[in-house]
């Protein structure tokens, strides 16, 4: 029996699927993370080294997996398709290889169609599109150095700039200072610094800190709900130049990603601004994970 696998690789991991040839998926699992924008090369080794034999187990060898998709965070760097591809090699797979952006398995995925909108906000954020005449467009997805806004990523470096702020005065007390500490076990501004520019710490550990933006809107903190406001409002500027470029102001957008999956206050402010702007839009969660959209690249 013939196999395929579909890899979204994330900011913060990679999920992976492998189907039989009648696009039944029968394993699934997931590995660390493959973004060469964010993740050092020898971290990434390891995790196709894990991914890859996993494959092998499933499939009874790497030759019988027919076609391997890979949609990953970061493939706008034009190095990172040659440095994937020699790493995919490397680990002894020798069949049909795809790579893409983790925007375009996720948007098959999200829709079970080629065609429509996807928003991701999960460490990183994007908009991408692609109409029924094949025109595509995307805004943001260029990284968190330059870009990234509402992503979970963000989120937490907003929290953090509340506490400095809040901290010399800039903004009044808030809840958002103690849950900080909570989570990071420790007790001052030195160490919120120290966290922050700690040459160990990375993206994934400053968006770890986004979940705490709904414990302090709970308690209607008012540096919170500016926060929420933020990022909404980033969100959708995200989405205005796809659905205007590809006349799909009246079309389908699916949502993925922690941040609009899991934080009701942004999702929810972000749907008040999209109903406001766009009435005729159809919104709602993405169908299908990206991985599973990989799969279906990948058998087609």
């Amino acid at each position: 029996m013939g196999y395929v696998a579909g890899m979204d690789g994330g900011g913060t991991k990679t999920a992976l699927t492998i189907a039989d040839e009648r696009g039944e998926a029968v394993h699934r699992f997931v590995s660390g993370p493959i973004n060469f924008n964010g993740q050092d090369e020898a971290s990434i080794r390891r995790s196709f080294e894990e991914m890859f034999a996993e494959i092998g187990r499933v499939c009874g060898g790497l030759a019988n997996c027919a076609r391997i998709c890979i949609g990953a965070a970061g493939v706008s760097n034009p190095t990172v398709v040659s440095r994937m591809t020699e790493l995919v090699r490397s680990c002894g797979y020798e069949g049909g290889l795809i790579i893409a952006g983790d925007h375009e398995t996720a948007l098959r995925g999200a829709h079970e169609s080629p065609h429509g909108m996807i928003l991701i906000a999960g460490t990183g954020s994007i908009c991408f599109g692609r109409n029924a005449a094949g025109a595509e467009h995307r805004a943001g997805g260029c990284g968190y150095l330059i870009d990234d806004e509402g992503s979970g990523y963000s989120i937490g470096r907003e929290l953090l700039s509340a506490v400095v702020r809040a901290n010399d005065g800039r903004l009044p007390p808030t809840a958002i200072t103690s849950l900080v500490y909570e989570r990071q076990g420790i007790d001052s501004i030195r160490q919120v610094i120290g966290f922050a520019h700690d040459k160990t710490t990375n993206k994934k550990d400053i968006a770890a800190l986004a979940p705490l933006l709904s414990e302090a809107c709970a308690i209607g903190d008012a540096a919170a709900m500016a926060i929420v406001r933020k990022s909404a409002a980033a969100l959708r500027e995200l989405v205005a130049p796809v659905a205007e470029k590809l006349n799909l102001q009246g079309g389908n957008l699916a949502l993925a990603g922690s941040v609009l999956l899991r934080n009701d206050e942004v999702r929810a402010e972000l749907l008040g601004l999209l109903n406001r702007d766009f009435p005729d839009m159809i919104v709602y969660p993405a169908k299908k994970e990206a991985s599973w959209g990989a799969v279906l690249m990948a058998m087609s």
